[in-house]
C-alpha cells in the first residue's frame, strides 16, 4: 500500500453538481451526492454512491484490478436494452484508508459511457 503524498497526491471531495451517466439513452447514475477524486495529474473521477445508480442495469464482470494507492477494484459490464459495454464501472469495496470516502461508491470510464454530464 502506498500512501498518497506530494509526489502522487490524491484528494476527494464532494461534488455540488449533479453528475448524471447515460448509456442507449438511459441514465444508469444520477446523483447529488457524487465525490471528485483527483490524483496526481489525471483527469478527475466522479464516484457515485450505489445507492444512486440503475442496479439492474449492472452486472460483475470478473475483471480485478489493484492499485497502490487505493487498493483492489471490481469492474460491473453495463447492459441496457441490448446495448453492453463491457467493464465500464469499477468499485473499490475495501480503500485503503487514505481514500476510504469512496466505499460504497462506483466510477464509469468516460470512453465506455455515452454521456457523464455535471449539472446545477
Amino acid at each position: 500500500m502506498k500512501v498518497p503524498g506530494p509526489d502522487h497526491p490524491i484528494t476527494i471531495e464532494p461534488e455540488p453538481r449533479r453528475v448524471r451517466v447515460v448509456v442507449a439513452g438511459v441514465a444508469v447514475a444520477e446523483s447529488r451526492n457524487a465525490l471528485r477524486l483527483q490524483e496526481a495529474q489525471y483527469p478527475p473521477v466522479f464516484y457515485v454512491p450505489r445507492s444512486d445508480i440503475r442496479a439492474d442495469r449492472f452486472v460483475a464482470s470478473s475483471r480485478t484490478t489493484h492499485c497502490p494507492y487505493k487498493g483492489d477494484a471490481h469492474y460491473f459490464d453495463l447492459v441496457v436494452d441490448g446495448t453492453r459495454r463491457p467493464d465500464a464501472v469499477w468499485s473499490y469495496g475495501d480503500p485503503y484508508p487514505a481514500v476510504a470516502a469512496i466505499r460504497d461508491h462506483l466510477a464509469f470510464y468516460p470512453d465506455r459511457v455515452d454521456a457523464i454530464t455535471l449539472e446545477d
